[in-house]
């Protein structure tokens, strides 16, 4: 389970916490392969295999999500409920179809991201539930026109807070953009399981570097992101 990893999972390893969070960071924010990252570490004279790469974003990536989320859900509890952004794009998995579905706020936050073998009712049901399980219910939320979420949004009884409409979900499509950039790099995902978390692990580290909130101007733009990156630092210190 993702939040039972304690933070004192750093001190069985010889490598110190500043470069398993800088490893961990480059693979999950930016669309390098294991190694690629393997490569840049090098560069910066610290010698580590690709394999080990892979291990400590399984082992750390998780961990780092969610201490991300628990932050990041208590801030944004309010201020996300105004209007979602909901989408499901397929994904190769070892060659056969399956399904991302995910959920962005109005200003690009991702609320959730579901993977699922099935693009139908059922699927939709269990997406839109999860979601609001941990965020509530939007005023409103902005889906395609496809028929299945209408039906489960329905069965919930919020089929008055859909709104769908051509150019209404660009939100939602272009923040897909990151993750297929990923997905690139990693060659497409082998297991089901591993795109989940995959998934949900980028979707909290996107979020924490994501500056849309507060483009403004460039000095605010520096500034939050050199809070982003201080805070990131501190990962797992306690």
């Amino acid at each position: 389970h993702l939040g039972m990893i304690k933070p004192a999972s750093f001190k069985y390893f010889k490598t110190s916490p500043e470069i398993i969070r800088l490893a961990v960071m480059l693979y999950i924010r930016f669309p390098l392969s294991l190694r690629n990252v393997e490569d840049l570490l090098h560069e910066r004279g610290i010698d580590v295999s690709h394999e080990t790469v892979r291990y400590w974003w399984n082992r750390f990536g998780p961990m780092f999500a969610s201490e991300i989320r628990r932050k990041r859900v208590q801030q944004l509890r309010a201020f996300s409920k105004w209007k979602w952004h909901v989408d499901e794009v397929f994904v190769k998995v070892n060659g056969k179809r399956r399904y991302l579905w995910r959920a962005v706020d109005h200003e690009g936050e991702v609320l959730e991201a579901v993977v699922t073998k099935r693009r139908n009712k059922a699927a939709a049901l269990k997406f839109l539930k999860k979601l609001m399980k941990r965020h509530g219910c939007a005023e409103e939320i902005v889906t395609d026109r496809f028929a299945s979420y209408k039906a489960a949004l329905r069965e919930i009884g919020a089929v008055e807070k859909q709104r769908t409409g051509r150019w209404l979900n660009n939100r939602v499509e272009n923040s897909h953009l990151p993750f297929r950039r990923r997905e690139r790099a990693m060659q497409r995902f082998r297991r089901m399981r591993s795109l989940q978390k995959f998934a949900s692990v980028h979707s909290s580290v996107y979020n924490h570097f994501n500056q849309e909130r507060s483009l403004t101007s460039r000095d605010t733009f520096k500034l939050t992101r050199a809070a982003a990156l201080t805070e990131w630092r501190e990962l797992g210190a306690g």
